[in-house]
Parts: C-alpha cells; structure tokens; sequence
C-alpha cells in the first residue's frame, strides 16, 4: 500500500482510493481504515492532514485544492457518513461523483441523521451499490474488488 495524506501530491502509479468523510471534530478513523489495505497494492488517498489550521486562508484553499484535484484523478472513493453531523461537503461530494465512471462504495453510521435520505437517493440512482454500516465492512467490499 502506498498512503499519501494532503497536501502531499500524489504521482498517478497504481490504483487509487481517495477515502472522503469527516475530517474535523471526529475520530480519526482513517488510521484504522487504512490498516486493512497495508498488504494491497491500492494507493490511498487521505484528505485528513496531521496539522490544519482552520483559521488560515491559504490551508484551507489548499485543501480544497487538493481534496478537487485528488478526488478527480482517483480510480475509487469511498464515502463515510457520520452520526454527528449531516457532513454538508460529503453530501455534495457523493452527489458530484455518483454518476461518474468511478467505483464507488457507501459507509453510513446506523445512526446518521439522514440515513433514510441517502440510502433512497443511492437506490435510485444507483442501485447495484450495496451500503454498508461498519468501517471493516466499507474495506472488505473494496478489497473484494481488487
């Protein structure tokens, strides 16, 4: 596995998985999900950086930048929803990249606020896509596809 965290750029070499969900005010999950992929050859993709400044302009139009660019040239996003908050950026996220040639896969917490809503839309707009409630269960579907 080769694992690029922003806002280090990333060379388009093997198959990529950009992981997007929550990033501030919740627990870093990402560590653990990256754990399940130290034996494939998948190249993940985290938006979570170690140090962020909220407050500073220039981070966060880096960021965004490199959240933009890394999203498009991904093979692979898989998208977590949090119980805490309606994740407004992964909504929107998830709504800009459903329709597009890339492998999706859907991690909602069981108790997210608008559960219902977007298993519904995923439904109708895609409905092969299986969601799943758990973190292991989000990487056992991508490792099945590998």
């Amino acid at each position: 596995m080769q694992y690029i965290e922003s806002p280090h750029p990333y060379t388009w070499i093997n198959k990529s998985l950009f992981i997007a969900g929550w990033i501030s005010g919740c627990p870093d999950w990402q560590t653990e999900f990256k754990s399940f992929f130290k034996d494939s050859a998948l190249t993940l993709l985290n938006p979570r950086r170690e140090h962020y400044d909220i407050n500073n302009k220039a981070a966060e139009i880096e960021q965004i930048t490199w959240e933009h660019e890394h999203l498009e040239k991904a093979d692979i996003i898989s998208f977590w929803f949090w119980k805490e908050t309606i994740c407004p950026i992964v909504l929107y996220e998830l709504g800009k990249y459903i329709t597009s040639n890339k492998e999706i896969y859907l991690w909602i917490d069981p108790q997210y606020q608008r559960k219902s809503d977007v298993e519904i839309q995923m439904s109708l707009i895609k409905p092969d896509l299986k969601v799943v409630y758990s973190i292991k269960n989000l990487a056992m579907q991508v490792l099945e596809t590998l």
